[in-house]
């Protein structure tokens, strides 16, 4: 498959391996970093700093599950955006989308869906970045979407469209779940009931087709209507059905001849049979989806004191995708949030939601229109969908890094928070919804092996050489299982052949946590002087823990 090279596409490359993760704190412009409803503000989160920061930080909490997620990057247009950097030469923003694209694929669920707002000066650079990082097959289409209604003539060519590139995880999955859209009023008019068909109202359809090759001879032969003309196929056209089979739709009342029985054949679909909704098509108009224009009178009745963003999406065309991609309940995420629509649509909606967005704006803009849906606004979709207020969301920042630049552990890490570092890493699952609980050092069971991570007075000693060593009577107190075992902790007086026969790997922090590639356990930091102690072997870190026994 052709894929796309630009300079610095190998720094692009690693981006995203080499973002530290960051924890995650509640952020001060809301009371405990909760807004609205304590209890519904655990489905919802905002987060204010780098999206490539945030979504490394998300990974061990929502990898693998959220349903849909749709972006609106800066388009590399070479216009002064507000709140943008729309100005980045070509190669530099094929290396900001990367990362970001690669660990958002981390995110989806199986039959998930990723949607990508774009115009046409990174579109096609775009579609190759998606083709390699979710395969060509999982293209599923570039929808047209009309943002403006009318025409620029101080241009040498008015674009009124922009691109919204869709991908599936596995689109074979993905087909089995989305939904279609409502039949419009219009297109419900053409149902109705004529004759008093008892099963209801129908629409009719030519009952013939092109008779390409391949069509049956038993295909074309001569109608009678019941008025008694004679009716053959049109030129280069057949009819649906053997004659049979069209005799038998007769009887069963599904062919239609017109009032006075005179007419060409037509087929009978009932709207009781016919599928739920329409297919969504390729082109979205402005009438349906409403435009950039639409959008920002919905920001400037929400907050009139504020400049709205120059392209801002309208709730209308979140509300399509959402509805196409996703059930009550499924998990939508944005990291190009900008002013809130995506959160604001999959809230009325009754979708969980993750948002980010960086600078002040994440406070200017996301939470107080966030905090107006809660309220129970009336604009965008409120009406379509019923909406009168409700739930709640967490608003956090990103906080320090999970280690530092020598491998080591932040001290302000919590267990529940490297529990989940630590389930993830070695399950590449998430933790929330999982096994994982704030007071065990039990995390659960994956592929038949226990994990375990004794660490921060897990076992009640809070004492720092105690609780955090495996040794015999810790490991006598543990939660039983009698698989393989995998242990976390700062040291073990166990050998490694005794640690074999009860079936135990055993991986110590912090340098089997992988934070950053150490050489002969930190060996190297210790002897420049910038560790302050020397990582300990077993035997050391034995003796220290005043263990007797079975150590080296």
């Amino acid at each position: 498959m052709p894929t796309l090279t630009w300079t610095g596409k190998e720094d692009a490359l690693r981006a995203a391996s080499l973002v530290p993760f960051r924890l995650l704190e509640p952020h001060t412009a809301a009371k405990g970093g909760i807004v609205g409803d304590p209890k519904a503000a655990q489905d919802n989160l905002l987060i204010q700093g780098d999206n490539l920061e945030a979504l490394k930080a998300l990974l061990p909490y929502y990898a693998g599950r959220v349903k849909c997620i749709y972006i609106d990057p800066p388009y590399n247009t070479g216009s002064a955006f507000e709140h943008y950097d729309d100005n980045l030469e070509h190669s530099t923003w094929l290396s900001m989308m990367y990362p970001r694209l690669e660990l958002l694929r981390e995110f989806m669920t199986d039959d998930a869906s990723l949607w990508v707002n774009i115009d046409d000066q990174e579109c096609q650079y775009l579609k190759v970045i998606l083709d390699e990082l979710l395969g060509r097959g999982n293209f599923i289409a570039d929808i047209f979407w009309q943002k403006n209604p009318t025409r620029e003539n101080r241009t040498d060519f008015s674009s009124v469209h922009d691109h919204v590139l869709l991908y599936a995880k596995d689109r074979e999955q993905w087909k089995q779940v989305r939904h279609m859209l409502p039949a419009s009023e219009s297109q419900l008019e053409r149902f109705t009931n004529p004759d008093n068909d008892p099963r209801g109202v129908w629409a009719s359809l030519p009952a013939h087709a092109k008779a390409e090759k391949g069509r049956r001879k038993e295909q074309f032969y001569t109608i009678t209507t019941p008025s008694g003309r004679t009716i053959d196929p049109p030129p280069g056209r057949c009819w649906l059905y053997t004659q049979p089979r069209f005799e038998e739709m007769r009887v069963d009342g599904r062919i239609w001849f017109g009032q006075d029985g005179g007419n060409a054949p037509r087929v009978k679909k009932f709207l009781s049979e016919v599928q739920a909704g329409l297919v969504p098509s390729t082109l979205w108009l402005y009438q349906e989806v409403g435009s950039n224009g639409q959008a920002k009178l919905e920001i400037t009745k929400l907050f009139p004191d504020l400049i709205p963003f120059s392209t801002p999406k309208p709730e209308r065309l979140l509300h399509r995708i959402i509805h196409i991609a996703t059930n009550p309940g499924d998990i939508v995420l944005d990291s190009f949030l900008g002013s809130g629509t995506t959160a604001a649509v999959a809230h009325k909606m009754g979708r969980r939601w993750i948002g980010v967005e960086m600078g002040d704006h994440a406070v200017t803009h996301c939470l107080p229109r966030l905090q107006k849906v809660i309220d129970g606004e009336q604009g965008g979709i409120s009406e379509v969908v019923s909406w009168k207020g409700g739930g709640g969301f967490r608003f956090v920042k990103l906080g320090e890094t999970l280690f530092d630049a020598f491998g080591r552990l932040n001290p302000k890490v919590k267990f529940i928070d490297l529990a989940a570092f630590v389930w993830w890493r070695e399950t590449k699952a998430p933790a929330i919804g999982g096994s994982i609980k704030p007071a065990s050092p039990f995390l659960g069971i994956h592929e038949g092996r226990g994990l375990y991570l004794l660490y921060n007075g897990i076992l009640g000693d809070k004492r720092p050489k105690g609780g955090n060593v495996l040794t015999p009577a810790v490991l006598a107190s543990l939660p039983k299982h009698d698989g393989p075992r995998i242990v976390y902790a700062e040291a073990t007086t166990y050998s490694p052949s005794s640690l074999a026969r009860i079936n135990i790997s055993f991986k110590q922090i912090p340098y089997d946590l992988g934070s950053m590639p150490l050489l002969a356990e930190g060996a190297l930091e210790y002897a420049a002087g910038l560790m302050p102690e020397a990582p300990q072997t077993l035997a050391t870190r034995a003796a220290s823990a005043g263990e007797e026994g079975d150590h080296v």
